[in-house]
């Protein structure tokens, strides 16, 4: 459950990604859309977007009627987001020390993105502080067994696999009581191996907690990489092993 993450890292690696994360955030999309449809109804709520990237949900909320805060660890991601006009307001934090004060949201929504943390039952408690007696948190992460298809294809090439690791769905189940969870498998395909890679590397997922082999792939490896990578009538394949988990405030 815990784990040594470099946070000024993973902004840098998803600020460097802010200008084209949307051309490639097809995952995350989906994955919020899943969670979207667990939210209570409500009318005028005061939301919280921790993790807000580029702030399409963000717009989703604020589209909608609510109030929201955006938050990013990622100044440049919350500049695009402000670009966007998504949110209300934008603040530059960390959702494992949230800077506001308790019971100030009425939805405290996360997609996709605690587990850039370091501490997952932390973070979920930091989620709950801050959301009001009756209302609700909303939060998306990957667990154990995503991105199977780059483990496969790495081990031809006889290197790390440039994956980080994932918690268990047991671990997640673990971090806070009363959750409910839903855990699904979410399978993209992509025309060809290079392509796959770029979409990695446009949506910021780029930073490893155990530091980065920096030997860049060879024309060869690439060709190698395309004979092994899973595939079906599609394309190649990147599938998710993912989590949507709802906590009720009470």
């Amino acid at each position: 459950m815990l784990q040594t993450v470099d946070k000024q890292a993973v902004a840098a690696a998803f600020g460097r990604a802010a200008h084209r994360y949307n051309q490639h955030a097809d995952l995350q999309r989906q994955c919020g859309e899943m969670l979207m449809a667990l939210a209570r109804s409500g009318h005028a709520l005061q939301v919280l977007d921790a993790g807000c990237g580029t702030g399409w949900f963000s717009q989703r909320w604020r589209a909608a009627g609510h109030q929201v805060t955006a938050l990013d660890l990622s100044e440049k991601m919350l500049q695009q987001a402000a670009n966007n006009h998504a949110a209300h307001h934008y603040q530059a934090g960390d959702i494992e020390a949230l800077p506001f004060a308790d019971a100030c949201f009425d939805r405290c929504w996360s997609n996709l993105a605690v587990q850039w943390c370091s501490d997952l039952p932390q973070a979920l408690r930091e989620l709950q502080r801050v959301t009001k007696p009756g209302g609700q948190v909303l939060f998306s992460t990957l667990a154990d067994g995503s991105l199977a298809e780059v483990q496969h294809a790495w081990q031809a090439l006889g290197r790390a696999a440039p994956v980080n690791a994932f918690a268990s769905l047991n671990s997640i189940k673990q971090a806070a009581a009363g959750m409910t969870l839903t855990p699904y498998t979410l399978t993209l395909a992509f025309p060809d191996v290079l392509s796959l890679l770029r979409s990695l590397k446009g949506i910021g997922a780029t930073h490893l907690h155990q530091g980065r082999d920096d030997q860049p792939l060879s024309r060869k490896q690439l060709q190698q990489l395309e004979q092994v990578w899973p595939r079906d009538m599609r394309g190649c394949l990147l599938s998710y092993q993912l989590v949507s988990g709802v906590i009720e405030r009470e």
